[in-house]
């Protein structure tokens, strides 16, 4: 028989999107709504036209009174990343204090969210969890160890939380960006032209333009909405068995490492 037409079948079902204002959260948001679901965002900074409430990942009782405010919930999304906002190559130009922030954002962020909805999720005996980890988890980046190591920590507490959830029927997964034209992206790049004499300084374009030349054997961009794509395909029943996965959109960046 030929193969049928593929229906992801998401109408009507509840989601919950962590960051989803900017960037590749609000891509992933805007997503699923495309796709017809009930989304509720969660971010500091709220921007019109989705159902947004304001609040911190690592304040554990606003990401709990989110929480109870769903009835059911059939998705989770994690889509929350800072960096230390200083170039850390090598590691001991940063202080040990720079680590803690991103530590709780990045990680201790994702596990709040986990927790909050841990009851929602098991109750309903299906769903998923997904959160955004990074090609920096995988290959050590040297950019900003703190961030390194936070998502290399997200990937594997994902994978905790997926062995944990997985008789229950909720599945876990992790996308793994690579160079993507957001906001994190450019706080690297000016973080790396402060650690230069300015002679040598580039514009974010030409900085740009040479790392992804350098690191992505595809040569270009990644976009946000490759990611919405993945994280609507992920929720679906197409993706049934699969669980406890780090997907890179990377442009063969880790690969390449």
């Amino acid at each position: 028989m030929p193969p049928k037409p593929m229906q992801l079948n998401l109408t009507g079902q509840s989601v919950a999107v962590f960051g989803s204002s900017n960037g590749i959260g609000r891509a992933i948001a805007e997503g699923f709504v495309a796709e017809g679901c009930r989304v509720r965002g969660f971010d500091r900074d709220a921007q019109p036209g989705l159902d947004t409430t304001p609040g911190d990942v690592t304040a554990l009782h606003q990401v709990m009174a989110f929480a109870a405010t769903f009835a059911t919930v059939d998705h989770v999304v994690f889509s929350v990343g800072a960096g230390s906002g200083k170039f850390g190559f090598p590691f001991w130009k940063l202080e040990p204090g720079d680590w803690a922030r991103v530590l709780e954002i990045n990680l201790i962020g994702a596990v709040n969210v986990a927790h909050a909805f841990a009851p929602a999720l098991l109750a309903r005996g299906a769903g998923s969890m997904l959160v955004l980890a990074s090609v920096a988890g995988q290959i050590g980046s040297q950019s900003d160890p703190p961030y390194s190591a936070a998502k290399a920590g997200l990937i594997n507490f994902m994978q905790c939380a997926a062995r944990d959830f997985a008789p229950h029927g909720v599945r876990v997964n992790a996308l793994s960006p690579g160079m993507v034209q957001t906001g994190l992206n450019e706080a690297v790049w000016a973080a790396s032209q402060r650690s230069l004499p300015a002679a040598q300084r580039q514009s974010y374009a030409a900085w740009a333009d040479e790392k992804i030349r350098r690191v992505a054997p595809l040569g270009r961009w990644q976009r946000p909405e490759e990611y919405a794509a993945m994280a609507v395909y992920l929720a679906s029943a197409h993706a049934k068995n699969i669980t406890g996965q780090t997907i890179n959109i990377d442009g063969g960046q880790v690969m390449h490492a």
